[in-house]
């Protein structure tokens, strides 16, 4: 019994390692076929850098799934292309540090082209956005000017922050204070609480937090600022920035981005597809 014992530990050894074996060398195709495509210059991979806490654009659904309309975008291009989508979420105050030392190939997020112009390579705007103030229905405020003496929200790094410490700095001046947020639902929630009179945000994501929690809250008629999102990719990345932008333009064509669009409720505001 002692010889059977040993003889099958033996047999169960080998078998083992003849597994073991089998498992290496399929780990060692797979790394030759990475390398292969590396080193042949094939795409593989595409990693979007996105803010987490930007709906619709970008953000973590019910199920703790990272969705959105940027999102759904960026799938379709990588479908189409044949690559892995890497969805990335990022502190937006550290978005070009990010990009810059290649931990995402993009960001693609509701990014703000205007007055970025010269600092990364773009593709063509997707979508025209303003900048609004979110006051509380029963506020009574109606305009900028009832602001005066009011604390604001905004995001830090944002475009809505770039217009008030810029063209709006005389309005921002009238201020009580304007807190600096890392996300827009928290300001929300601050807004809700009373902790703030007023949140300026893109009108976009404005229109998707005010349907999500239902009644009280609006926009005022009076736009902070205007402009336009497009992809940003790392300056002089044309390559990357033509295989993107052309795959997306094929979408427009055959209704694709619209479709996505409208699933969002952005179809009024994209520029493309018109």
């Amino acid at each position: 019994m002692k010889k059977f014992g040993a003889l099958l530990l033996a047999a169960s050894m080998a078998a083992g390692l003849l597994a073991g074996c089998g498992a290496k060398e399929e780990s060692a195709e797979v790394q030759a076929t990475e390398t292969q495509a590396e080193a042949s210059g094939e795409r593989t991979t595409f990693t979007v850098g996105f803010d987490a806490e930007f709906p619709p654009y970008g953000y973590m659904d019910e199920n703790g799934d990272y969705t959105g309309f940027d999102l759904d975008l960026a799938q379709e291009v990588c479908d189409r292309n044949g690559w892995e989508l890497v969805k990335q979420p990022i502190d937006w105050d550290s978005k070009d540090m990010e990009l810059s030392s290649g931990s995402i190939d993009c960001i693609w997020n509701g990014f703000t082209m205007n007055g970025r112009e010269d600092a990364y390579t773009w593709s063509v705007p997707y979508v025209d956005n303003s900048q609004v103030f979110v006051v509380k229905s029963d506020a009574g405020m109606k305009a900028q000017a009832d602001l005066a003496g009011k604390i604001v929200g905004v995001q830090k790094d944002s475009s809505a922050l770039a217009a008030l410490e810029g063209d709006a700095a005389e309005l921002a001046g009238t201020f009580a204070e304007l807190k600096q947020y890392a996300d827009y639902n928290t300001g929300f929630m601050d807004l809700e609480a009373g902790a703030i009179d007023a949140l300026a945000i893109d009108i976009g994501v404005a229109s998707y937090q005010i349907e999500s929690r239902g009644d009280g809250y609006m926009i005022l008629d009076e736009k902070l600022a205007t402009e336009q999102y497009g992809i940003g990719f790392l300056l002089g990345n044309e390559e990357l920035k033509n295989q993107v932008e052309k795959t997306l333009l094929e979408m427009v064509d055959d209704g694709k981005f619209m479709e996505i669009a409208e699933k969002y409720g952005l179809g009024d505001s994209v520029c493309l597809g018109k």
